[in-house]
């Protein structure tokens, strides 16, 4: 099952409270928040495709430039040995510290997907 939805360049998590009966998400890799909600599949659709609307409409309005969500940067925190092994073996290796990371993380992802 895939927890989340695509709409223009966003992304929604999808979410589900047995308690209240009602699917619910927010849009993922932003910081503004944009959630939505549903009794049904297709009201959460809607409402997600709704709440993106309404967001971006809100931007142009306001004069401001929509967030776009993974832009390709963010930070990371690991231990200070892990970051001098990785910035030692990246540079033994004729690389930067940044293409090192984006090599591990491709391929840690491709092994996952099979």
């Amino acid at each position: 099952m895939n927890n989340t939805m695509h709409y223009k360049t966003y992304i929604g998590s999808v979410e589900f409270s047995e308690t209240d009966g009602v699917f619910y998400g927010k849009v993922m890799g932003i910081r503004a928040l944009i959630s939505y909600e549903g009794e049904t599949a297709k009201e959460l659709v809607e409402d997600f495709h709704g709440a993106v609307d309404e967001y971006l409409e809100l931007c142009e309005a306001e004069g401001k430039e929509p967030e776009k969500a993974y832009k390709g940067s963010f930070n990371i925190r690991i231990s200070p040995e892990l970051h001098r092994d990785a910035a030692v073996f990246a540079a033994t290796h004729q690389m930067s510290l940044n293409s090192f990371v984006e090599n591990a993380v491709s391929n840690e992802l491709a092994m996952q997907r099979g």
